[in-house]
């Protein structure tokens, strides 16, 4: 176990590195090594920005887009910086290149405070920037890309500004500081000439451009805070945007897969002879279990409904391997077990003495319990492979474009720069995409075909129950209470998986064993990281190895250290008989977190948050309210949700209830588009809102059993509350939103419903999950999917 003390004497031996480290020329992120532009006329004039001779700025993206607008705030910050013409800007998916890695992932993900500014956090976060390259983190995730792009986005712009009236400056002969650029068109004041991007764009190329260049003073920007629509919105409502699954390149085959029902299974044989359904099928195929997936069987044909039909016949024997005896139960009881052992696992944060003020004060003690999730993207899992002699192309919608081809090459047994991915959009990822065992099993399949093209789809049923899972969590939380309501004494002890150990090796092919010598932090982000202020504190976590695998859901760790931090705070409140808001308020000291306190003022004025926390409308129907903040990702986020009282057909007086409204207020820094900031917002809380209401993946002897959305349902416009998002103002840097609005608001009904019930909800879902029929997938009734 690695302690805290073991880490520090880590960091303390990489200062020495550092000190080496620094002496190297800061990284270049403005210029790489690549082919000019495809088309004739087009200038390249850094590795973020080509412009064309027909004015066209092309602002290229190392990001992918799926869903969360990042091509359109990421354009944003570059034309914002070039005073380009907006109508002009497009967009085009980066090269694989070192250039474009993520800088931040790494390092937000560390295990250090936001608040932390020692030395060792310090020196931490600068060699994980710096080794971004070597490890071939090109990764979309974690709600870094904004974070990440912000400032060469910025530069790159500004320098091929720059680059731009230097051309002008000397096609003129005036002097550069003469030369200003405005809405696509550097002009000469003095002698009225102006000329466009694209007429001195050809000039510029050949210029030395600025490695850092002087940016704009945020009081002129004319782009950035400005509500602009989004880049590929026109694409989408027109029929012509590119998802993965819309890969249609020549002589295209299908390809349909069953893995072994049980995770971690594999196949042990198959009887092609007894499929009666063989016209356009072109062959049955075994397939390995690829980066911690799940072994099983695949059939190429004509099209992909002749390729699932065909599957649904074919009678397979398998071997269900090591969890083929796992059940909920089971996994409750590893759990609880690890709660209740006190050595061992890992202390995040202590200040003080937690367990001796525990005893001294009017102390609480509480447990809270989540479920495994899956991550449900609505765009099924897909990938377009074509294998061609010593070449490979792949059309895949990924949020790691590099290191799935380092695997694909790794598996055909080709050079990485034989490899080539076609990025497409992604109907959805959730963290589902950080994954490569898909895109790795498309591959193998498609070598069956060579040179056809294969496309291989996974039906809802093998994604459904072949996920990656956000991770079952359980929790003890204790607090104490002193004389005068104050909180003296915090302990939160979890157990989880973790993801960390798992998902790296899957990713990037670290060894297993470096991944279980560090803190996973993702386990405990959310309760040892956050701002409330309390003497005497302690945040432990214990790992928990399960045959189930895990993986990166939105939010990640906050998505239920959320639910067991601020669920227990309303607890504490209600014992010290103090308003939850200003239980809130009265833990957070400032300055130090005055956006905290900023975030909380306007929601209690948003929401009105005033009067008793239940009450009836004119109708007679009862309605409560309950609260919760929670920072995720660099970004505040308070919501106040209000719950109805519904009559249901069950035992007299026995009432469900349903979210009728939600009020969200957000600091996430600088808002590049405040548009953007509020879907995402909203999109968050409808994703969290659905996991908490019925969603939980269940298993039964190492299979799940959850299908189809009916069993696993999402919020949906009957069941959708009104959301009311408010973004606060801000200069600082701008921060994350694509999963900081997930976190507070399944705590946020769950204290709704105690201030609607007087019951507290300490296990999500709220409400009871749907029932699932025991027995075949009854879409396919096949032999394949009985446990025998």
């Amino acid at each position: 176990m690695l302690t805290r003390r073991t880490f520090l004497l880590g960091g303390a031996a990489a200062g020495a590195l550092v000190v080496g480290w620094t002496l190297v020329r800061p990284e270049d992120r403005l210029d790489a090594d690549l082919p000019p532009p495809a088309t004739t006329g087009d200038a390249r004039l850094n590795g973020w920005v080509v412009i064309g001779a027909d004015n066209r700025v092309t602002v290229v993206m190392s990001k992918a887009e799926m869903g969360q607008g990042v091509h359109t705030g990421a354009a944003m910050l570059l034309a914002e910086e070039l005073d380009a013409d907006w109508s002009q800007v497009r967009v085009e998916q980066s090269a694989i290149e070192p250039l474009y890695v993520n800088h931040e992932n790494l390092p937000r993900g560390l295990p250090f405070r936001p608040d932390d500014d020692g030395a060792l956090a310090h020196i931490s976060e600068y060699l994980a920037r710096r080794s971004a390259r070597l490890l071939g983190s090109m990764v979309t995730g974690g709600s870094t890309s904004i974070v990440d792009l912000w400032q060469p986005m910025r530069e790159a712009g500004a320098s091929a500004r720059a680059m731009l009236c230097s051309a002008a400056a000397r096609r003129w002969d005036v002097p550069l500081e003469q030369c200003q650029a405005r809405s696509g068109r550097v002009f000469h004041a003095k002698s009225g000439r102006s000329a466009s991007f694209g007429e001195l764009a050809a000039e510029a190329r050949d210029l030395p451009h600025l490695g850092h260049p002087t940016l704009k003073d945020p009081k002129s920007f004319t782009l950035i805070g400005k509500r602009l629509g989004r880049i590929e919105a026109t694409a989408k409502l027109n029929g012509t945007a590119r998802f993965g699954i819309d890969a249609l390149p020549d002589n295209l085959l299908y390809a349909s897969v069953m893995m072994c029902p049980t995770l971690g299974g594999t196949l042990r044989k198959f009887d092609a002879n007894k499929v009666t359904h063989k016209i356009g099928v072109k062959g049955f195929y075994p397939v390995d279990a690829y980066h911690g997936g799940t072994g099983g069987v695949a059939v190429i044909a004509e099209n992909p409904f002749i390729a699932m039909r065909a599957l649904c016949e074919l009678p397979v024997d398998w071997d269900h391997g090591a969890a083929a005896d796992l059940n909920s139960d089971d996994v409750r009881a590893a759990l609880t077990r690890a709660l209740e052992t006190r050595d061992g696992g890992h202390a995040f944060y202590r200040t003080g003495d937690a367990e001796a003020a525990l005893k001294r004060g009017k102390m609480l003690e509480m447990r809270y319990e989540v479920p495994y999730l899956a991550h449900g993207a609505l765009e099924p899992v897909n990938c377009t492979v074509q294998v061609d002699g010593r070449k490979a192309q792949v059309w895949v919608s990924t949020q790691v474009p590099m290191a799935a081809r380092k695997a694909v090459a790794s598996m055909l047994g080709l050079r990485a720069d034989d490899v080539q991915i076609h990025q497409q959009l992604l109907g959805g990822a959730f963290g589902r995409r950080l994954e490569i065992d898909f895109i790795v099993q498309a591959a193998a399949i498609a070598r069956h075909a060579s040179p056809n093209p294969v496309q291989t789809i996974w039906s809802r049923l093998q994604d459904m129950t072949h996920d990656f899972y956000r991770p079952a969590c359980m929790a003890v939380c204790r607090g104490a209470l002193d004389a005068d309501g104050r909180l003296v004494a915090w302990e939160s002890v979890s157990a989880s998986q973790s993801i960390a150990e798992q998902a790296l090796p899957r990713a990037f092919g670290k060894p297993r064993f470096l991944t279980r010598l560090l803190p996973d932090a993702t386990m405990a982000e959310g309760a040892f990281d956050q701002p409330y202020e309390c003497p005497n504190m302690l945040v432990h976590h214990h790992r928990v190895e399960l045959p189930v695998p895990v993986g990166y859901w939105r939010s990640v760790g906050h998505s239920h250290q959320a639910f067991f931090v601020e669920c227990f705070l309303d607890e504490m409140a209600a014992a010290a008989g103090k308003d939850p808001l200003a239980f809130r308020l009265e833990l957070l000291r400032q300055p130090a977190h005055r956006r905290h306190v900023r975030v909380l003022e306007t929601l209690r004025e948003r929401a009105a948050w005033r009067g008793p926390a239940q009450w009836k409308d004119r109708a007679g129907v009862t309605f409560a309210r309950g609260m919760a903040m929670h920072e995720s990702f660099g970004s505040v986020v308070a919501q106040v949700a209000e719950v109805a009282e519904v009559k249901t057909e069950g035992a007299p007086g026995e009432h469900g209830f349903r979210v009728t409204r939600v009020v969200c207020v957000v600091d996430c820094g600088r808002a590049i588009n405040p548009n953007l900031v509020e879907q995402q917002m909203e999109s968050g809380i409808v994703f969290g809102l659905s996991a908490a209401l019925q969603q939980a993946i269940t298993l039964r002897n190492g299979q799940v059993q959850q299908h189809y959305f009916n069993e696993f349902p999402l919020v949906d416009m009957q069941t959708c509350p009104v959301i009311e998002t408010y973004v606060l103002d801000s200069d600082a840097a701008p921060e994350g939103v694509g999963e900081t609005a997930t976190p507070p608001i399944a705590p946020a009904v769950a204290n709704a419903l105690f201030a609607l019930t007087g019951q507290r909800h300490r296990r999500l879902p709220l409400q009871p999950p749907p029932a699932v029929p025991e027995g075949n997938d009854p879409w396919c009734q096949s032999v394949s999917t009985a446990r025998p």
